[in-house]
């Protein structure tokens, strides 16, 4: 009788341990609902679609990542929206929807001519991003990976060259950003806010004839057959990041996380280097059908420089935290004198 007991005591904890073995194997994957700005095709969205592929295969019953780009999903301030709805589980956003949730992002980009070189883009976001992850974080919101696409550049309908050509043109800027509105407007330019979707069909109706824009996004919606010059002066840095809700995060199990988190750095490093290597590649592809690019003087560059500078107050406090503000501006300070001191 025990022999017997013991028999179907062992055969009953076989049967559990498989169980629990098939559960494991066999768990349903977590699925991602991702939305993007980026244009299906571009090599954003094709270092996104590497990625999913890595996360099918990652421990726990892997990642199951839908992406959604071309905006289908609305601008970037509605993804935002319908990631703390549920709608959308995750978003590669710019600064513009990142500070839908915390203002602090903006001090990545949304300081013109701050940044001097790609270098110093690339200092000042090591020290900010474990800040801003953090504040993220504490806003429901986890960090995949950081990038940027190089500078942003004015592309207009007829040649801007000085701050008072830009003072002329109606301006486009993003839409549900009205302290970026207020700053070009203390500037004296004339902004129009709008979509990002809607650039292209209002440089054609002439609602604007002026948009500042990475030339890689420019030559994917052909923004230069409507707006054939181009100013050569580096305004800002295009930054943004792949994030995905906590909730969703904390639904993955935890063997599978490293690997989610390095497939997607991984991603972010070459959607960088691609972005700004097609940033140059891509106004080189616009001159040939007939871009002008305009170049400036060291005089006008100063021009542009006061200009920058002048809006600093309006920025301060107000589109960049105080203390972001301050830091960023510190980290330079410092960046700046180790270089100097290295070439001496």
């Amino acid at each position: 009788m025990k022999r017997k007991n013991h028999k179907q005591f062992s055969a009953t904890i076989f049967l559990l341990a498989l169980f629990a073995m098939t559960s494991i194997t066999f768990a349903a994957p977590v699925k991602i609902r991702l939305g993007t700005l980026a244009p299906n095709g571009s090599s954003y969205y094709k270092h996104l679609q590497a990625m999913g592929e890595k996360w099918k295969q990652t421990p726990g019953g892997g990642v199951s990542l839908t992406i959604y780009p071309d905006g289908t999903m609305g601008s970037e301030a509605d993804m935002v929206r319908r990631m703390k709805l549920g709608q959308l589980q995750a978003g590669m956003v710019t600064t513009t929807g990142l500070s839908e949730i915390e203002p602090a992002v903006a001090g990545l980009q949304s300081m013109p001519m701050a940044f001097r070189t790609l270098e110093e883009v690339d200092y000042v976001g090591e020290k900010l991003q474990p800040i801003l992850e953090k504040r993220l974080a504490e806003k429901g919101f986890v960090v995949l990976f950081w990038s940027d696409t190089g500078w942003v550049r004015f592309f207009s309908k007829q040649p801007v060259v000085s701050p008072d050509d830009l003072k002329k043109t109606k301006l486009f800027v993003a839409a549900n950003r009205p302290s970026e509105e207020n700053i070009y407007r203390s500037a004296g330019c004339n902004p129009v806010p709008l979509e990002v979707t809607d650039i292209l069909p209002n440089l054609q109706t002439g609602l604007i004839n002026a948009v500042p824009l990475p030339p890689s996004i420019a030559l994917a919606i052909q923004v230069d057959n409507a707006a054939p010059n181009m100013l050569d002066l580096n305004w800002v840095p295009l930054v943004g990041a792949a994030i995905v809700t906590k909730k969703t995060w904390d639904s993955i199990p935890p063997e599978g996380r490293d690997a989610l988190r390095k497939a997607a750095v991984e991603a972010g490093k070459l959607i960088k280097a691609d972005g700004r290597r097609e940033g140059m590649e891509s106004v080189e592809a616009m001159r040939k059908r007939g871009l002008k690019v305009n170049l400036i003087t060291p005089a006008i560059e100063a021009q542009w420089l006061q200009i920058a500078e002048s809006v600093y107050p309006k920025i301060r406090g107000i589109t960049v935290p105080t203390d972001i503000f301050d830091e960023v501006m510190g980290q330079l300070k410092t960046f700046r004198g180790t270089q100097a001191g290295a070439k001496k």
